[in-house]
């Protein structure tokens, strides 16, 4: 076990107390736990339930049983749940799942772990879902719960508009003008707006829309997509086409496997126009109010050159990006320096500066992306280093994902599986994962690293990357190619002295060194996410909205995707795979409230 303050352990054989368990039935195993379950649950009988859990066994949950996203640890805590929202929820029918990928199976996770995962089907008062266990032996050849996920699919009574359920009239002409005065909302308001035009707004109002929701999306840029086509120029995916998927609209397969950020803007683009979003571009929320009386928003848009509205809206979604405004460290003597100094978010391309010195301040991927800009254009770079990143090669990530983002693995079960586990457990086993690869997969480019002084570190607790974005949304580097060119000295490396101040030609660090530069690039980062939601809805809202990102005390990802500490208000953020995955279950969440079917004041554990 890693040295850390957390005291999950993983269930190996040598702590359960027994040997290889391959010789089993995993159906039959499968079948009498579930049995078991489902009899406990018919008959109430909480005790019997928490019975079939390891004493440290996990319920995580989806919106299903508590409308929110929660993880329970330990027997107490799992009846807690029971107890509070077991008859609450009604949850029955429960079907063991056996088509291929999702029958159950042993699972050999590491030489000393193993455990039996299984899929079951339920329905509660109001949806139906899906369910992964994950088994394990004990000695008395008995198999008993160590984590289980349940989370809801869909809602009985309001189904996706998918499938045979998709419009079925024939438009005989008047389809160009439906439409425009559906986006223009002439006759009624919207029941949701939401703030950006990115991927997490887009995904999140096509679920809404699709689940009878009508949504509003508000873009300041005058084309939707424009912000990831204004970013650097060199910006590409760094993680997979199969990771990256949109609901609802799949990548053709001629698509490349990183998909580059221009790309992805006219994807978005056009996902918005296909899907039939109704989007106002050059537009944005310069006021808002909210009325706790009838729990609704005033919101004014100001158009552009269209004038101004002034909407009724019962929901605003915030899917303005994971940070706030650029985060720039105040560094004395600025106005001396005789160069030009910038965000990462300014910066567009190394071809403006051929035949400079640069300097890019940080180290993480941005940073590394545009040091490798500089670095093709034939520009004198250095990076400066304030301390060290977690590195992980392109391709390691690849075959990380690639166990279930791959063509042969739907989607929507990839992505469950990727939830089902608490991030308790996922941080155990990514503790014994890191390392691995560090030495292993990664060994020659981190020695590299390491000889040329770049220091390089395994991520929070020896977790790597997911538990970096989870907590911090940065700290790492996904390796395209950089790495090499630091290695091969093209990049240049500053490190172990804090910047002093600028100088007329550059910055003098606290050793006494100065380096020279004709621009500066600072790839530091952004600012709260709660920055533009303070903007619009001011400080006496913003005041009850305490956290977003970072991970609360159950490992679930603070204020995002759930109830945040204020009614009608809700933020949508995060990279293309949480995006796709959770922006189902805030429409869900909507769809609920707005049905009568969800309060969540009747909702206490």
């Amino acid at each position: 076990m890693a040295t850390d303050p957390f005291p999950q352990r993983l269930p190996t054989l040598d702590r359960l107390g027994v040997t290889d368990p391959s010789i089993v039935s995993s159906s039959e195993v499968a079948t009498e736990w579930l049995n078991a379950f489902s009899a406990a649950i018919t008959q109430n009988d909480t005790p019997a339930v928490t019975d079939l859990f390891l004493k440290d066994g996990f319920w995580k949950d989806v919106i299903a049983l508590t409308w929110d996203l929660r993880t329970f640890e330990g027997r107490k805590d799992i009846k807690r749940l029971l107890d509070a929202r077991l008859i609450a929820t009604g949850l029955h029918d429960l079907c063991l799942l056996q088509e291929p990928l999702k029958e159950p199976v042993l699972q050999k996770v590491d030489h000393d772990l193993v455990w039996l995962r299984f899929c079951f089907g339920f329905a509660t008062k109001h949806g139906k879902g899906t369910a992964v266990v994950y088994l394990v032996p004990l000695p008395d050849s008995k198999w008993k719960a160590y984590s289980l996920l349940t989370c809801l699919d869909s809602l009985t009574d309001f189904p996706h508009k998918l499938g045979p359920l998709r419009n079925s009239e024939a438009e005989h002409g008047g389809w160009e003008e439906k439409r425009q005065k559906e986006t223009e909302f002439s006759n009624s308001d919207p029941t949701v707006i939401v703030i950006g035009a990115g991927h997490s707004g887009l995904e999140t109002a096509a679920r809404l829309k699709y689940i009878g929701v009508p949504t509003l999306v508000i873009e300041k840029k005058p084309r939707v997509g424009d912000s990831w086509r204004d970013r650097y120029e060199t910006l590409c995916l760094h993680d997979t086409i199969w990771y990256n998927q949109t609901p609802y609209l799949n990548f053709p397969s001629t698509w490349p496997i990183h998909t580059p950020a221009a790309k992805l803007a006219d994807w978005l683009e056009g996902y918005a126009s296909f899907l039939e979003l109704d989007v106002w571009t050059s537009s944005t929320v310069t006021k808002t109010s909210w009325n706790d009386s009838t729990k609704t928003w005033t919101v004014e848009v100001n158009r552009g050159g269209k004038g101004t509205r002034i909407l009724t809206v019962k929901h605003l979604v915030f899917a303005t990006g994971s940070g706030g405004h650029p985060t720039v460290p105040d560094i004395p003597r600025k106005a001396s320096f005789n160069g030009s100094a910038l965000h990462s978010s300014e910066f567009r391309s190394a071809a403006d500066h051929i035949g400079k010195k640069a300097i890019v301040v940080g180290c993480c991927n941005s940073a590394h992306d545009i040091a490798q800009d500089f670095c093709s254009h034939g520009v004198d770079v250095t990076m400066y280093q304030r301390s060290s990143t977690f590195v992980v090669s392109v391709k390691s990530i690849a075959a990380m994902l690639g166990a279930v983002y791959n063509d042969d693995f739907p989607t929507e079960l990839a992505d469950t599986y990727t939830t089902s586990l608490p991030w308790a457990v996922v941080r155990r086993l990514h503790q014994r994962m890191v390392p691995m690869v560090a030495e292993t997969a990664d060994k020659a480019i981190l020695d590299g690293l390491a000889n040329v002084g770049f220091k390089t570190n395994l991520g929070a607790h020896g977790a790597g990357l997911f538990a970096l974005y989870l907590e911090r949304g940065g700290g790492y580097y996904i390796d395209t190619g950089a790495s090499q060119s630091i290695i091969d000295g093209y990049i240049k490396i500053k490190t172990g002295s804090a910047i002093e101040s600028f100088t007329e030609n550059g910055l003098r660090f606290a050793d006494g060194t100065e380096l020279q530069a004709d621009v500066i690039v600072f790839a530091t980062g952004y600012g709260d996410t709660r920055d533009f939601m303070r903007e619009v809805c001011g400080d006496e809202v913003a005041s009850k909205i305490t956290r977003v990102w970072g991970l609360d005390e159950e490992g679930q990802t603070a204020g995002v995707w759930r109830y945040c500490g204020h009614d009608g208000l809700w933020f949508a953020n995060g990279n293309l795979a949480l995006s796709r995955f959770h922006s189902l279950h805030l429409a869900l969440q909507i769809k609920a409230i707005e049905e009568g079917i969800l309060n969540k004041a009747d909702v206490v554990i």
